[in-house]
């Protein structure tokens, strides 16, 4: 099936994300997943640190290899998707809105790449109303996330949390 990109800010990456990786991975022979730098974006973690949990997380869940790796860019997805050499990018879909949402960027993402696919996923039942935004909002406030992230990202969210947040790298 050839290679695919799952783009996102993965700030923090949830087990919505996670579920769609694990779904995913064997539809294709390599899946990228492709962490994006948006410098206009406040996030809970620097690009690097994002990275670098995935692939701890990937590592965990014996996902590693040349089966699913992690890259960052910067930039359009669709060129992203294009210099990865990528038959399809692949998007999870949650509810409705989510849907007319990645539609309008699945037609501008063909539009500049006409050979580049986009593959829908819905999202697991259990997963449907997370987002990283929403977590992230339940998590400074002191609501409980557990299940919703991986253990490894808790982790770093609760050690994240202790910066004091003039001293927080975004």
């Amino acid at each position: 099936m050839g290679r695919a990109l799952f783009p996102g800010s993965f700030d923090p990456l949830t087990s919505g994300h996670l579920d769609v990786i694990r779904r995913a991975a064997p539809l294709f022979d390599e899946l990228i997943i492709g962490v994006l730098n948006n410098p206009d974006k406040v996030s809970m973690f620097a690009l690097e640190e994002r990275c670098e949990m995935i692939r701890e997380v990937l590592a965990s869940e014996s996902m590693t290899g040349a089966r699913v790796i992690v890259k960052s860019f910067s930039g359009l997805t669709a060129v992203f998707a294009r210099e990865c050499a990528a038959l399809a990018i692949v998007r999870g879909i949650r509810a409705v809105s989510d849907y007319e949402y990645e539609l309008r960027m699945a037609r501008m993402n063909r539009r500049l790449e006409p050979s580049i696919e986009t593959a829908f996923l819905l999202a697991g039942e259990e997963f449907s109303f997370v987002s990283s935004t929403l977590l992230k909002q339940v998590f400074k406030l002191g609501g409980p996330i557990d299940g919703l992230v991986h253990p490894i990202v808790e982790a770093r969210m609760r050690d994240k949390q202790l910066i004091p947040q003039h001293l927080a790298v975004s």
